[in-house]
């Protein structure tokens, strides 16, 4: 899988090889620089932030198993201890049951309602433009260790010839019914991303889906859409997802259930909306190729992805029964690592750890037979494969070293504060349509979701209570306002998304804003209907 992006290829779309000289779609010509650089300027505008907002913080809560007591950090940086008990919790403002600290439940530090001290600046130097990269890098070091062992996977079994032989199989088999798969994929995405959060797991299934997805005719858009957009929307829509709903329920101090058929509307009619908007696209793009948004990098993209169905001699590639085994394994390795992180709270050291186990048995299969491999080929095979990702991983890294800054310079707090003072004096259907888009913004500055869970529940779920209306609807307003932002925020997983299918900003921005408009737009009508239903 070559990572270049400037090599071409005489590869088009199937459908007119006599239109390549087209420019494609007029209009929407704006030119966005490269996931990289996005990043790098976001990370100096982060940095020049610290020294213009205000510094400031909340007081922190966190429960501490091994003394069983809560641990209280003032913004000086003070500590204080004292019994794990909800009289405490009560006399600190934090409406939460305590046993969702002493369960595990709730295992960051929780924000404390009333504690916001303005702090001496903290401004970050230049110094600190590459030095949040590297920390950044270092704190993802987990999810960039299961990203290069995919990459090192795909490149093993591409190289045993199971990929193009499987693929030739299926494409006969959906011939003239193609927008079923993208269909199911898509359903797929959105239950997982309702039920646990699927979100950069969903990275794993791009190398196994993106070849498929281009034999059908269909483009990069498609792709992205139906893995990244589709979980998107289902964790937007969450309804038992525990990074979450339920880690916001708990710090909001409600059961999750509350409010759960409101999220399971919003799922179906979001999941219908996807899928509809999914519908119409791959029609456009399968009537006419050229109306593709991606239409002017489509010969490098499917250098770089597609797979070819005949061998060197132009013979069709055997789809033996050792290839059989090997595309059952692979698929496999996705199925354990669904299962893992559904009922086995499995993380990405286990992901990575189950995918090089898989990787391991399949170079044995490749090493036997009359077409076997030599060990040296499948070892360069994985190296390759790997390689080819280090790009993405490099993403996720930076990306998180932007939130570092705002960290370290002290100015997200602030931002939640001010924040909340935002919505003082308001009432009704206004004060929880300001909430969304507060959530919205904030979903820029804390790309989390568990994160800002835990720092905004403690501090806007009490603002419920002054006006009369129960604190889930808070929760809803959370998800539908930071996932909106998510879809588009390079700040969040998008990026890492783009670089791996070298997808400009710009593509992606000009499909995607329309779904974000529906979430809003839909969200706050249903947040509206909450408020006029319950208060």
């Amino acid at each position: 899988m070559s990572d270049s992006t400037t090599s071409t290829s005489s590869k088009t779309f199937t459908t007119d090889s006599a239109d390549t000289a087209d420019p494609g779609p007029k209009g929407f010509h704006i030119r966005v620089p490269s996931a990289f650089t996005i990043l790098f300027f976001l990370t100096i505008i982060a940095v020049a932030a610290t020294w213009l907002v205000p510094a400031g913080s909340y007081s922190k809560l966190a429960y501490d198993s091994g003394s069983e007591e809560f641990q209280i950090t003032s913004p000086a940086g003070n500590v204080e201890t004292m019994p794990a008990t909800q009289e405490n919790l009560d006399d600190l403002g934090v409406k939460i049951e305590v046993e969702k600290f002493t369960s595990g439940s709730i295992d960051k530090p929780v924000s404390i309602p009333g504690t916001y001290e303005r702090m001496p600046q903290k401004p970050q130097g230049v110094e600190d433009i590459t030095g949040s990269m590297v920390k950044g890098t270092i704190e993802a070091i987990d999810i960039i260790v299961f990203i290069l062992v995919l990459g090192g996977l795909i490149g093993v079994v591409k190289a045993t010839g199971a990929f193009e032989s499987g693929l030739v199989a299926l494409t006969q088999k959906t011939k003239g019914r193609e927008f079923l798969l993208v269909l199911a994929v898509s359903v797929l995405m959105l239950l997982g991303g309702t039920a646990c959060g699927l979100e950069e797991e969903a990275v794993a299934f791009y190398p196994i889906l993106v070849p498929i997805f281009l034999a059908m005719g269909y483009d990069s858009i498609i792709c992205v859409g139906a893995i990244f957009l589709a979980g998107s929307m289902g964790t937007t829509m969450s309804t038992i997802n525990p990074f979450s709903v339920v880690i916001a329920s708990n710090a909001a101090g409600v059961v999750f259930t509350e409010g759960l058929w409101w999220r399971v509307a919003g799922c179906i009619i979001g999941g219908i909306a996807v899928c509809a908007y999914l519908y119409r696209y791959a029609k456009m793009i399968r009537r006419d190729p050229s109306s593709s948004y991606t239409w002017e990098d489509r010969d490098s993209f499917r250098e770089r992805w597609a797979m070819g169905s005949q061998n060197s001699q132009g013979e069709q590639n055997e789809f033996s029964w050792r290839k059989r085994i090997i595309l059952i394994l692979f698929v496999s390795a996705f199925v354990l690592m669904v299962w893992g992180v559904m009922t086995q709270g499995w993380w990405f050291p286990t992901m990575a750890s189950s995918f090089l186990a898989i990787c391991i048995i399949i170079m044995f299969i490749a090493m036997t037979g009359k077409d076997r491999l030599a060990e040296k080929q499948l070892v360069d095979a994985f190296s390759e494969g790997s390689s080819a990702l280090v790009a993405v991983s490099l993403i996720i890294g930076l990306a998180r070293g932007i939130n570092l800054v705002m960290n370290e310079g002290l100015i997200s707090d602030t931002l939640l504060n001010a924040s909340s003072h935002v919505v003082e004096g308001t009432s009704g259907p206004l004060f929880i349509l300001v909430m969304l888009l507060i959530f919205f913004v904030l979903g820029f500055v804390v790309p989390s979701s568990s994160g800002l869970a835990v720092l905004a529940m403690p501090i806007f779920a009490p603002l419920a209570d002054t006006v009369g209306i129960p604190r889930f609807i808070i929760v809803c307003a959370y998800q539908w306002g930071q996932y909106a932002m998510l879809f588009l925020a390079p700040t969040g997983l998008v990026m890492a998304t783009l670089q791996m299918l070298d997808m400009k900003y710009q593509h992606w921005l000009r499909f995607v804003w329309p779904m974000v408009v529906f979430v809003l737009g839909f969200g706050g009508a249903m947040l509206v209907a909450q408020v006029l239903v319950y208060s």
